[in-house]
């Protein structure tokens, strides 16, 4: 393998005024607008959200039973994290536990979700900055260019290994994209033998592929000083912020069940908290310029885009949750969480593109756990569901989606029709830490004017490392689409503000 390219040549800004749009390698859209000072250095960084989808306001007035269908369809990426967490919010609505058999089922159903979602962010939208280089040609950072560079031998293999994946979410859940087996109280159907005895085969197949990927991450970045000193650069992409993420009860890392723990700065215990108790502890912040909420930890209080022990923003996704946790519950991971930990020093750990490395960890994890589920012979017990019989009219259901903590709140009327939806999304809680780390990566990167195709492509890395996904976070202001038109002149100053 070639060499990766880490710098390309640069060259002088033509305006004071750089905007970076479409942003590359992440679902749904975004715009970044940089506005540099008289000397060509960054004096303002904006990362704006340009849709709208309002997906919670078309929920209303709809059968309660219907969300966990409905709500897969807020996007094609993370349709299994929004299914299993409305189905755990109608388990409390409904007053009704389900089988073990039926969690069991739910979480290795989730375990093939993410295998497939961090194989497609590792390989397909982290790896070109790291196998061809942050300021490698446009044309090779993508998917392909990764291929010409490792070969198509292993690119067969992701694409292999992604099939897999996607074969145990439909053997369980009835589709692969848009699970359909969630109920109140379990799933609509049990496994059979044959059907276990094939995912098995496939989830080992899977935990061979994991440890393959933990071997190219070795190779490729972390032996690979150059990449290390961008990673632990504490002048770009680095802030220190709160964490958030499930646990199990001994504090290991937990996908589907558990508790909410969230540590301090320092990564002292801030609170625990089930989700019955959330509204005790998050908020959200509705900001004009921003389709986006900015949820924010209540007891701190909203602060603005602060980091550091007074800001409320709290971090989510793979990074936060092996912050969180104290260790991993699968001995493979475990090894790597230790190795993770020593190796940048020790939790928490404020490296924001450490989550590529998490995520890989947490590929292991999820690989080794499927393994786990799949090998207990209750996993084919027939008995999948218990049958509610009351409506308490409230419930609400998180996880951990592959991008971090998702909570649903769902509230209803007596003939269980939905009256009130709110959806807090693991990029929402994210958007505060995206908004200071591409304003910090911006600043420390571009200096007296100078620019490049790769400089940009690095500010865009700040947000590329938790995997966002805006096509399930906007929708907050329901039912208004504001456009605002802001006029600058020559300095970048704000002349005119037109709102309509």
């Amino acid at each position: 393998m070639a060499e990766p390219i880490i710098f390309d040549e640069k060259h002088r800004a033509e305006t004071n005024q750089i905007t970076i749009s479409p942003g590359t390698r992440l679902d749904g859209h975004v715009k970044i607008e940089i506005f540099l000072d008289s000397f060509g250095n960054v004096d303002e960084c904006f990362f704006q959200i340009v849709e709208l989808r309002g997906f919670e306001e078309f929920c209303k007035g709809r059968p309660v039973e219907e969300l966990p269908r409905i709500v897969t369809q807020l996007c094609g990426i993370c349709p299994w994290a929004h299914h299993l967490a409305s189905s755990k919010a109608l388990d409390m609505m409904f007053n009704v536990d389900p089988p073990k058999t039926a969690k069991m089922l739910r979480e290795a159903a989730y375990c093939g979700h993410y295998i497939h979602s961090h194989i497609s962010h590792f390989y397909a939208l982290g790896a070109p900055d790291f196998v061809r280089g942050p300021g490698a040609p446009a044309s090779k950072r993508n998917v392909v260019g990764v291929i010409e560079a490792v070969g198509r031998e292993l690119g067969a293999e992701v694409l292999h290994a992604r099939v897999m994946a996607q074969d145990i979410q439909a053997r369980i859940g009835g589709r692969a994209t848009h699970p359909v087996f969630g109920l109140p109280g379990g799933i609509s159907k049990p496994i059979s033998k044959e059907d276990r005895a094939e995912m098995l085969s496939q989830a080992k197949t899977l935990l061979e592929f994991a440890k393959k990927t933990v071997k190219i991450l070795e190779a490729v970045v972390l032996s690979n000083k150059a990449y290390l000193d961008i990673i632990t650069n504490k002048d770009l992409y680095y802030h220190e912020s709160y964490h958030m993420g499930l646990v199990d009860e001994n504090n290991h890392a937990n996908f589907y069940d558990g508790k909410v723990r969230v540590i301090d700065p320092k990564g002292k215990e801030f609170t625990k908290f089930e989700a019955k108790n959330y509204l005790e502890e998050v908020a959200e912040q509705v900001m004009p310029w921003s389709y986006l909420k900015f949820p924010y930890l209540r007891k701190i209080g909203w602060k603005g885009l602060t980091d550091g022990p007074e800001s409320g923003l709290t971090r989510v996704a793979p990074l936060s949750r092996l912050n969180v946790s104290k260790g991993m519950a699968t001995p493979l991971a475990n090894a790597e969480w230790q190795r993770f930990m020593d190796t940048l020093g020790g939790a928490p750990v404020h490296f924001s593109l450490a989550n590529h490395w998490a995520r890989v960890i947490e590929l292991v994890y999820a690989c080794e756990r499927l393994v786990e589920l799949l090998s207990d012979d209750q996993i084919t017990d027939p008995k999948v569901r218990n049958i509610p019989t009351t409506n308490k009219r409230v419930g609400m259901g998180i996880v951990e989606a592959p991008r971090g903590t998702l909570i649903h709140h769902y509230e209803s009327d007596e003939n269980a029709m939905v009256t009130k939806i709110n959806m807090i999304v693991a990029t929402a809680f994210n958007h505060g830490a995206i908004c200071i780390d591409t304003a910090k990566a911006a600043r420390g990167l571009i200096k007296d004017g100078m620019i490049s195709d790769g400089i940009l492509n690095m500010v865009e890395m700040a947000f590329r490392a938790y995997d966002p996904c805006f096509s399930c976070a906007t929708h907050s202001l329901p039912g208004q689409m504001p456009l605002e038109v802001r006029v600058h002149n020559s300095n970048g100053e704000i002349t005119q503000t037109l709102r309509k």
